[in-house]
């Protein structure tokens, strides 16, 4: 392939060849380049070309905003513009591909285990030996452990799957180029390249209608497909070699698409229904492939080998009669199961299995049952031929079947207190036990919900009329409970109450739950699934604590959570610094955290946390590892749940090799937050500093507040300044932007909150206030440098504030608050951004001892360095179209335009949502 100067050395991004990952950008910029060329001529890739050049020499000049730039981008035909767009941000995704491949040369440099980087779970135990905790503690809390990531819907990835899978497909390759043994290899693997490249450059960015939950689904279950049903067990297997035999499958992956019903109408009784029918086929789809691979590899004949007494069992029982296959009685085997697991798959799935089996079989009555037909073969294969056995295919697919089941992840139901408060008070008043529940005081509504819960008595009919609210309700409960009947216990644990306030909201969970036999009072089963409290804004983590006490001291609850009491609460991360600044909302999380811990010891109770943490740092993103280990509390008695979203899952699960090291990392961090002498101390922080950053805190919501919720107008800037109403266009989720008109910022929801800072490069979900509060609280800045240095939860919120800064461009945000109509409200509004960030850097870097933001961390300021010329000619270019568009350009193509560049700011800034 001809060079071409697509990416030439006037790029920051570019300019040291040496390195790898400015290498592979290069690379595949030129491949890029050529796709451009042969698929749309020269003269289109000149006109590019020639806005690349300008906008690297602006950045490198330091006027990214210069009037020429933007002169030439305003002047473009709008398919020319449109285009433009589609090639930047194309670039962007190319730069994510080499910034992964880095990512993997550097995990597979590291020396495996070593506990000076404990970031695997190997590594970490290692750590804690040299510090001297025992192997036996390690094991101790891996036997109790529960790690969990949980995949969610929530709309923040802009990308549709087709263009992920072409992504993924040029991931691969490169991976392949970079370690090709010769040049006629490399040349091969670089025409391969080129056509896959040349195929993205062609495929639509943009999706033309927007995702429904069954989308969404098939989303989440690619996660499986491409990287948990296979990375999963060969990290068990790593960790059985290090730990010994007999470990838990403690680390699992949930799920909340199909089940989270919370301001999305479209989750239905069928809809959950299908979710599992769809997640059920992905894992037995796999198992079937596997024992299919298996029957071909195990070949033994006996005799002369030996079998076990339950294999020839197993092999007798099979119904394979083939002479061919007389003597082989694990391949029997595996045909009876194989014949078994097809059947199953008709059950459970609704239509035969993609290569249906030519035995009669009976299906599986739950997966523990194939679980044991695996074990049996293994068994055998290791008492009569050796260890070796121990380890491999057949142990993989043994681990894979515990983990996954026949239902692939365990789906939490989701709704809001707002919702289940009328449709109890509904059956309560249909039954007649209560005409108005809802003008209860909470005490009466406690006593009457335990009244209720006390006996056996049902409040739905089935000859009654009810709401289509409620009656929708009580049908995806009833769903809930064939779910769990046909697909195990494991597939529906908990019912998480959005904007839980009282301990009514969880009780009426209950009420619920008794409705579908989810909960027996007094019954042996006592609660199959229990619920789960989300605490979001900053009143209701403040008031956690009390309605936590008052709840675990009832004694249906105790009796409901059993011999070994282990209760969930979710934080959320996101809500609670839209309701008062990133500062204040890190602060109250872990305030919230630590007096609910002390709550539940003085109950007897286990606390597991599960957290609603998003991409963004302004939605708790920022490092899981990092975060786990600055709030140790987190991942209390070694559990701990985290979800996991949009583009961000994408980029940490998608390539299978990426997932492993995260799901590794999110193991290790939990362990060392358990166990790490430093990291139990860390919990306690000398008053003095809890008192500083809690004044800190106070400080920064103020300031905060008086901006967004005190300041006249401020939501009409948002609309305005910000691309909120475009993006509320995206066909990016199935659930709506806000729970009304934007008119007010307490009805949007956080993300689009968050994503629309992101797209204007203002950032101010993540920053604001924290300078006014430094400044107004009148901190000993000695004493905040200590605090840097010595405290992991101050250390890591700073160098969360200082990307999330360094990503921010006010010179871009100006423009976008040019857009503001009212000359008093822009220059007002604008005016304490712009102050606000002054005072927040210079506080950030007068505490951290810089000079520049993220002098610290080079390698973080070099990439972005390199992204930024190709992110801030988007912004401009989205500007000059939303200006067109909402100055009533009906043109389809306006649209087009504004969603690609959306699509490549997000891709640039990684995580922006």
């Amino acid at each position: 392939m001809a060079e071409l100067d697509l990416l030439e050395l006037d790029d920051p991004m570019l300019q040291d060849r040496a390195d790898p990952l400015r290498r592979d950008i290069r690379f595949l910029g030129r491949v890029l380049g050529a796709a451009i060329k042969a698929q749309d001529g020269q003269a289109v890739f000149d006109r590019i070309e020639a806005l690349r050049r300008a906008s690297v020499w602006r950045y490198r000049e330091g006027d990214e905003a210069n009037p020429e730039l933007r002169r030439q981008l305003s002047g473009l035909a709008l398919p020319d513009a449109v285009r433009f767009a589609h090639s930047f941000a194309l670039f962007l995704q190319m730069a994510n591909i080499a910034e992964d491949q880095a990512t993997r040369t550097r995990f597979r440099a590291r020396p495996e285990g070593d506990p000076e980087r404990p970031d695997t779970l190997v590594a970490a135990a290692r750590r804690l030996e040299k510090d001297g905790v025992s192997a036996k503690a390690v094991r101790r809390v891996l036997e109790h452990a529960l790690v969990a990531p949980v995949i969610t819907a929530h709309p923040t990835e802009v990308r549709r799957k087709s263009v992920i899978d072409r992504v993924g497909a040029i991931a691969g390759l490169l991976d392949a180029y970079d370690h090709a043994d010769d040049d006629a290899e490399r040349a091969r693997i670089e025409q391969r390249l080129l056509l896959e490249t040349t195929v993205l450059w062609e495929t639509r960015l943009l999706r033309r209608t927007n995702l429904g939950v069954q989308d969404e689904v098939e989303n989440a279950v690619a996660f499986f497909e491409r990287a948990f049903l296979s990375e999963l067990p060969r990290l068990y297997a790593e960790w059985t070699r290090a730990f010994g035999p007999g470990l838990p499958s403690f680390l699992r992956v949930g799920s909340w698409v199909g089940g989270d019903r919370d301001g999305n109408p479209n989750v239905t009784a069928e809809v959950l229904r299908d979710t599992f029918r769809r997640q059920s086929g992905v894992a037995l789809v796999r198992y079937l492939d596997e024992i299919n691979t298996l029957g071909a590899e195990l070949s033994i004949a006996a005799p002369p080998a030996k079998v076990s007494a339950e294999l020839a069992e197993l092999a007798d029982r099979s119904g394979d009669a083939s002479p061919h296959r007389a003597d082989e009685p694990y391949r029997r085997a595996l045909s009876g199961i194989y014949a078994r697991l097809c059947a199953t798959h008709q059950a459970l799935v609704g239509r035969p299995a993609p290569k249906p089996s030519h035995l009669e079989a009976e299906a599986y009555a739950d997966a523990g049952a194939l679980k044991r037909d695996l074990e049996a073969i293994q068994t055998s294969l290791v008492r009569n031929h050796g260890e070796i056995f121990a380890e491999g295919r057949l142990a993989d697919l043994i681990r894979a079947v515990d983990c996954f089941g026949f239902h692939l992840a365990t789906v939490d139901l989701r709704q809001n207190s707002r919702v289940n408060a009328p449709v109890v008070a509904e059956l309560l008043a249909v039954a007649g036990a209560c005409p108005d529940y809802e003008a209860l005081s909470e005490e009466d509504k406690v006593a009457l919900l335990l009244k209720e819960l006390s006996g056996g008595r049902l409040l739905h009919s089935a000859y009654a009329t009810y709401s289509e609210r409620t009656q929708g309700e009580w049908e995806i409960l009833q769903a809930a409970a064939e779910v769990r009947a046909c697909y195990g216990a494991e597939a529906i644990r908990a019912h998480v109450i959005s904007n839980t306030t009282s301990v009514s909201d969880l009780l009426e969970v209950f009420i619920l739950l008794k409705e579908a036999g989810l909960y027996a009072p007094g019954g042996r089963l006592r609660a199959q699934v229990l619920p789960v409290p989300l605490f979001e804004t900053i009143p209701d983590l403040e008031a956690a604590p009390e309605i936590m006490r008052a709840y675990l001291g009832l004694d249906l609850v105790r009796e409901a959570l059993g011999p070994a009491p282990i209760q969930e609460v979710m934080i959320g991360y996101s809500d609670s610094n839209k309701d008062g600044s990133y500062l204040t909302s890190i602060w109250n999380l872990d305030e919230a955290s630590s007096a609910l811990l002390k709550v539940a010891a003085e109950a007897g109770v286990t606390l597991q946390f599960f957290h609603g943490r998003g991409g963004s740092v302004g939605r708790g993103g920022g490092s899981s590892f990092e975060a786990i280990l600055a709030q140790p509390e987190a991942a209390n008695a070694g559990r701990i749940r985290i979800t996991e979203q949009g583009e961000v899952a994408a980029n940490k699960y998608f390539d299978p090799e990426i997932a492993h090291r995260n799901l590794d990392g999110l193991a290790a961090a939990t362990l060392l937050a358990t166990l790490a002498p430093e990291e139990k101390a860390a919990r306690d922080a000398p008053e003095p500093w809890n008192a500083a950053i809690a004044s800190l805190s106070a400080a920064s919501r103020k300031a905060y507040r008086a901006l967004v919720y005190e300041t006249p107008g401020f939501a009409d800037y948002f609309k305005a300044a910000t691309p909120i109403l475009e993006i509320a266009t995206l066909k990016v989720g199935s659930r709506p932007a806000s729970r009304s008109s934007i008119e007010k910022i307490e009805d949007l929801r956080a993300i689009p909150w968050v994503f629309s800072w992101s797209q204007s490069r203002v950032m101010l979900p993540g920053w604001y206030g924290f300078g006014s509060a430094v400044e107004q609280s009148g901190a000993d800045l000695g004493l905040l440098k200590t605090l840097a240095r010595e405290w992991p939860f101050f250390a890591t919120t700073l160098a969360n504030m200082e990307m999330v800064m360094a990503k921010a461009d006010l010179s871009i945000a100006a423009r976008y608050a040019e857009m503001v109509p009212d000359k008093r409200l822009r220059e007002t509004v604008f005016g304490a951004i712009t102050a606000e960030w002054g005072r927040t850097r210079d506080a950030l870097l007068e505490i951290k001892g810089e000079t520049e933001l993220l002098a610290d961390n080079p390698e973080l300021a070099k990439v972005l360095q390199g992204r930024l010329p190709y992110i801030n000619p988007l912004n401009h270019l989205q500007i000059e179209l939303i200006r067109r568009r909402r100055a009533g350009d009906t043109d389809p193509l306006v649209d087009d335009g504004i969603h690609i560049t959306i699509n490549g700011v997000a891709a640039g800034l990684r995580n922006s949502g």
